[in-house]
This record gives C-alpha cells, sequence and structure tokens, in this order.
C-alpha cells in the first residue's frame, strides 16, 4: 500500500468519527506558529482527504488538526450536556427581561 492509500483510508476513518458538527477539545498542537492555546473546545467543520479536521474554535479561532501531529479528542456525553445547559441558562438570561 502506498502512501496515498494510507492516508485515504486514514481520512475515509477521520470523517465517519468526526463528522461535520462534532464537538472536540484540542488537548495540544504541533510546533505551530498559529497555535490554538490547550484545552480550547472547538466544533469540525470538514475532514478532508488526507484526513485533516478543519475546525472552528469556540475562540473565534479556525484551524487544521493534523492527527498524530496535533492532540485532540471528542467532548464526552457529559461534556455535551453541560454545554446544553450553559446554552439554555444564557437563552434564559437574554430573554428575563421584557422590552417596553
Amino acid at each position: 500500500m502506498n502512501e496515498w492509500d494510507k492516508l485515504h483510508r486514514q481520512a475515509k476513518r477521520y470523517k465517519a468519527e468526526y463528522p461535520p458538527g462534532t464537538r472536540i477539545m484540542l488537548l495540544s498542537m504541533g510546533e505551530d506558529i498559529q497555535r490554538v492555546e490547550d484545552d480550547t473546545r472547538g466544533t469540525v467543520l470538514a475532514v478532508d482527504d488526507i484526513g485533516t479536521l478543519h475546525c472552528q474554535f469556540d475562540n473565534g479561532r479556525s484551524l487544521g488538526l493534523i492527527p498524530g501531529e496535533d492532540s485532540f479528542r471528542k467532548l464526552t456525553e457529559e461534556e455535551l450536556a453541560e454545554e446544553q445547559d450553559q446554552d439554555m441558562d444564557e437563552d434564559e438570561d437574554e430573554n428575563f427581561g421584557m422590552k417596553m
């Protein structure tokens, strides 16, 4: 198997494991000058044909993560539930007051 076939198979696996909308946490990055801070959460936008995960991070940054070079993980069900609770609390706070 040549290198392209290997990358293509890995990319297929990453596309299945990290579909668009998957929430992740960046644990650490490789030697990237434009690095995103460790422990930043984000959302997968797409996985390209060589397996790079293109993400939109909660701090407003967008960057591609390279499996094997960058360390990241999916958020757990508990973490996702906490995020939803926080979003609901923020919505309630915004709608609490009435406009006159």
